[in-house]
């Protein structure tokens, strides 16, 4: 997906950042000078016989029991690179953007992400992010928001 031109169809205001490559949330939240509580990163699971999307903070992790309850499933596991790379074509791997029913997954957000103002995404690729409002962030990808993760940092 071609995230903005998802946003600009939906009539979202954002700012879109580029920067030097970065592989993890952290190392994003670093470049663009920003702490890592804003900057959101996608975390696919494998939960029983499905596969969901989950966003948290940068200074987060997935809990797995917390996933668990929170997914109504019995195993939860992360999904593998190849099966990433399955899913999402159109994207590096690691960059995927967070809305999940652009690829057909369900969308999880961990509480403590939704509790800022604006959050910055990833765009499909390792230099590009797009800032955004939590508020149409919400509005767009209407994400299920649960206590998944625990804090790192």
């Amino acid at each position: 997906m071609n995230v903005v031109k998802y946003l600009k169809s939906n009539k979202v205001k954002f700012e879109l950042r580029h920067h030097p490559a970065r592989y993890t949330a952290q190392e994003v939240a670093a470049a663009e000078h920003i702490t890592g509580e804003e900057v959101a990163k996608v975390v696919i699971l494998k939960a029983d016989d499905r596969t969901v999307m989950c966003v948290l903070s940068a200074t987060c992790i997935v809990d797995m029991d917390k996933a668990k309850k929170a997914l109504g499933a019995a195993k939860v596991a992360l999904a593998t690179e190849d099966e990433m790379a399955a899913l999402f074509p159109d994207c590096e791997v690691g960059a995927m953007p967070p809305f999940g029913a652009e690829y057909d997954l369900e969308t999880y957000v961990d509480e403590h992400l939704a509790e800022d103002e604006t959050i910055l995404i990833p765009a499909g690729t390792h230099e590009d992010s797009v800032l955004l409002a939590w508020a149409d962030y919400q509005r767009l990808a209407r994400p299920k928001v649960v206590p998944l993760a625990v804090h790192t940092a």
